[in-house]
């Protein structure tokens, strides 16, 4: 039976880079997943024509989908579309499409070889980054510290490009307390800690140098959620489902 794929998209405000992202996404997804998918516009309280261009989308484009979350918070729109899905593998991708496109069918394959959890990351190596000094700076920053306090080799935690198998967040995503721009740490540091498998993936990353988000506020707020989980403790959760080895 084919692996089933949901992408979900987080948005707040985004009217106007919508239709060319749906268009582009749509387009790939025909073109290059095998898999059967869906596409979730998962819209966090946007205060602007979100709602109707993403709905106009839904009756343009075959397998997209419209999710309304009455909270702001990235977290939390992951958390209702991913613990909602049927799907085998749950992922998510920004709505500017930062990452290249070609490195999705990487997540589903590294997940059909039998991780639990794909990541994309832009601090390896072998990874093609266009950005400012001043995010690359926090980002090593914030990973170097995220390693220094769990010991999880993680190299990308915020990338905002991962897949998962349903299984996993079912498992996982209940237990997350944060659901703004955190979610994601948290999942990997509770997914690297209980013993979750964990594929990381060099990206081409191209940076969205109209994008809103606040980095000082997120750091301050990564930076609580590192706090709590050293000193709280990392949740316990059902051990991954690994098959029977044979004899």
């Amino acid at each position: 039976m084919a692996v089933k794929v949901d992408i979900t998209i987080p948005v707040y405000n985004e009217e106007d880079a919508l239709p060319r992202t749906i268009a582009v996404l749509t387009e790939f997804l025909q073109n290059r997943l095998p898999n059967p998918w869906q596409v979730v516009i998962a819209d966090n309280a946007s205060t602007d024509n979100t709602r109707a261009v993403s709905e106009a989308l839904c009756e343009r484009h075959s397998g997209v989908n419209y999710l309304h979350i009455p909270q702001k918070g990235r977290g939390r729109a992951l958390r209702t579309a991913w613990l909602d899905s049927r799907a085998d593998i749950v992922a998510y991708m920004d709505a500017d499409l930062s990452t290249d496109l070609p490195h999705f069918l990487q997540l589903i394959r590294a997940i059909e070889a039998g991780n639990d959890i794909a990541i994309g990351s832009r601090l390896s190596k072998e990874s093609q980054v266009d950005r400012g000094f001043k995010r690359e700076f926090i980002s090593r920053g914030y990973n170097l510290m995220i390693n220094s306090m769990f010991f999880t080799g993680l190299p990308d935690a915020q990338c905002g490009f991962k897949a998962l198998t349903r299984v996993t967040a079912e498992a996982i995503v209940p237990s997350i307390k944060n659901n703004n721009w955190f979610f994601d740490t948290e999942l990997l540091i509770i997914a690297a800690k209980r013993g979750y498998s964990i594929a990381s993936i060099p990206v081409k990353w191209d940076d969205d140098p109209t994008s809103t988000v606040n980095v000082l506020g997120t750091a301050m707020e990564d930076v609580k959620g590192l706090l709590r989980l050293r000193f709280g403790g990392v949740p316990k959760v059902k051990p991954p489902i690994r098959p029977a080895s044979k004899q």
